[in-house]
């Protein structure tokens, strides 16, 4: 089947600013998506809600799977390359865990890995797998970062550190694939799943001040909680029509360098 549609992979495409960035993708700016995540219900109903709510019949389809697997990275960009153009036009590494919250003294080394195998190792095999595909379409990728990526947040630690370290894979993918956009962006604070664990389990472990940040009550304190769409529209436009400009670019969703992007 052919399409000129833009084609792009997107994971941890089935809750959150994934979820928000996949829709918005296919319905408002004609892209075609493969998602990834490990959730089979989730993405069904996701496929459903594309397929039948909006009536966009053949424009995503999803792997079920754990993003740190080889397996589930080529089975996903076999998947793009085989449904419609050929072509992978688009990288969007969404995909992140939070937990656990704790200090460095006390979280174990394993759950360390855990954190990293998802944060950083998985946009790694992802990409990797992805590369021969996006050098030929000359493509875009976004990753997900996070003010966490520059920010000590007390009992993130091993959070912060992935992000970091996700910020500098970054930085060398842009100077090395000089062809490729590649950019991150820093969602904010969006209402997600994750947000809602900073809030269930946060207070035990983060300072006061930094806790109220992240407060469902808003406060003079409390940072603007946004709906998932209003990051996943600039996500999604800029693994779509991102310019060159952009390359090695760090970027809240909404500096005014994104504003083309926004909603």
């Amino acid at each position: 089947m052919t399409s000129h549609r833009p084609t792009l992979i997107i994971t941890g495409a089935s809750r959150g600013i994934g979820r928000s960035t996949t829709i918005i993708a296919i319905q408002k700016l004609g892209a075609n998506v493969v998602g990834v995540a490990r959730s089979k219900e989730s993405l069904e109903k996701l496929s459903q809600h594309i397929e039948g709510e909006l009536n966009l019949k053949d424009r995503f389809k999803f792997v079920v799977g754990d993003v740190t697997a080889e397996s589930t990275s080529q089975e996903a960009v076999a998947l793009a390359l085989k449904s419609w153009s050929g072509k992978l036009d688009g990288l969007v590494l969404n995909a992140g865990a939070l937990e656990p919250i704790g200090k460095i003294a006390t979280v174990p080394v394993e759950e360390w890995k855990k954190v990293f195998d998802v944060n950083v190792y998985a946009s790694l095999i992802t990409l990797q797998h992805a590369l021969p595909a996006l050098r030929e379409s000359k493509g875009r990728i976004v990753i997900l970062s996070s003010g966490a990526s520059f920010i000590p947040i007390h009992g993130w630690s091993a959070y912060c550190a992935s992000k970091a370290a996700l910020k500098m894979f970054t930085d060398i993918l842009a100077l090395e694939e000089p062809e490729l956009t590649t950019m991150s962006i820093r969602p904010g604070v969006a209402d997600t799943d994750m947000a809602g664990i900073t809030r269930e389990k946060g207070a035990e472990h983060m300072l006061p001040e930094q806790f109220a940040m992240f407060s469902a009550e808003q406060t003079e304190k409390s940072l603007p909680v946004v709906h998932p769409d209003e990051p996943g529209h600039v996500v999604a436009s800029l693994a779509i029509s991102a310019a060159a400009s952009l390359n090695g670019k760090d970027l809240d969703y909404y500096d005014d360098e994104l504003k083309t992007h926004r909603m």
